[in-house]
């Protein structure tokens, strides 16, 4: 008998949690969306009229392209920094993982530093070909950002699983004639295919639900979550606001569970 009411002492946190910042909200979100005028057609709207289907896709895109252009560059890095110990290894590390403590309007800027009208791309290439490239405030910019951000995060999760890999089946696979494209592809991958799963699970939900990046830089295109915040703010539509909301969640939440399914199969 005090075994169970400890359980259940343990899972009251859980519990009150799942309701306060999980089932309630979402609950008041599909009120929201189902009380406005256009009712339950507003989740139908996201997909039939072309501003809302144009920004959801655009912001699926744009996570992808973020995500495997991210998963490429953290896994060369993290097997460079799992396999070698060299002076200043640390202080590279720190440099790599810095972007953590920017939050996202800081990288909005940095960008646009950058690649804005007065960025250094701008002026380099002005002063070299006569044209003042921009590219802050597009679909580039965004994936620049994006990138920035996503990186260190993917990193230190590929890295933690390439620190666990056994050099001896590297050694073997070396030893029985195996060329380097074939070891990535028949040990090393397979070996971090969990930690790429779960960090580009991760990656592709942060790049879906980003504002303060996009809040800095999205000026010429409308990812999802502006057009939550202009639909909010500026039309006060709260109605589709909410639906585009619930939207990007299922589409997050079904990246993730997908990740975590083929995470528990590996």
């Amino acid at each position: 008998m005090r075994t169970r009411r400890f359980d259940l002492l343990l899972i009251l946190p859980l519990v009150i949690f799942t309701l306060a910042f999980l089932v309630l909200p979402l609950v008041r979100l599909g009120a929201a969306a189902a009380g406005g005028e256009r009712g339950a057609m507003a989740f139908l709207a996201i997909l039939t009229e072309p501003r809302y289907r144009t920004s959801l896709i655009a912001t699926l895109l744009l996570s992808l392209a973020t995500t495997a252009a991210t998963l490429a560059i953290a896994t060369v890095a993290a097997q460079t920094l799992a396999n070698r110990r060299f002076f200043g290894r640390g202080l590279l590390l720190s440099l790599l993982t810095f972007p953590l403590a920017f939050p996202g309007v800081v990288v909005g800027f940095m960008v646009i530093l950058l690649g804005g009208r007065l960025g250094l791309v701008g002026t380099v290439t002005k002063a070299v070909a006569g044209t003042n490239v921009v590219f802050a405030y597009s679909l580039t910019g965004l994936f620049v950002g994006y990138l920035y951000f996503s990186v260190p995060r993917v990193l230190l999760t590929i890295l933690a699983a390439a620190e666990k890999l056994d050099p001896a089946l590297v050694e073997a696979a070396r030893s029985l004639g195996a060329g380097p494209l074939a070891i990535q592809r028949d040990v090393v991958l397979p070996a971090l295919f969990p930690a790429l799963y779960t960090g580009g699970a991760l990656c592709f939900a942060t790049a879906m639900g980003a504002f303060g990046t996009a809040f800095t830089l999205a000026t010429n295109v409308d990812v999802v979550p502006m057009l939550i915040y202009t639909e909010f703010t500026l039309a006060t539509n709260a109605a589709m606001a909410a639906a585009l909301s619930i939207a990007l969640g299922l589409v997050t939440w079904a990246v993730l569970a997908l990740a975590r399914l083929r995470t528990a199969g590996v």
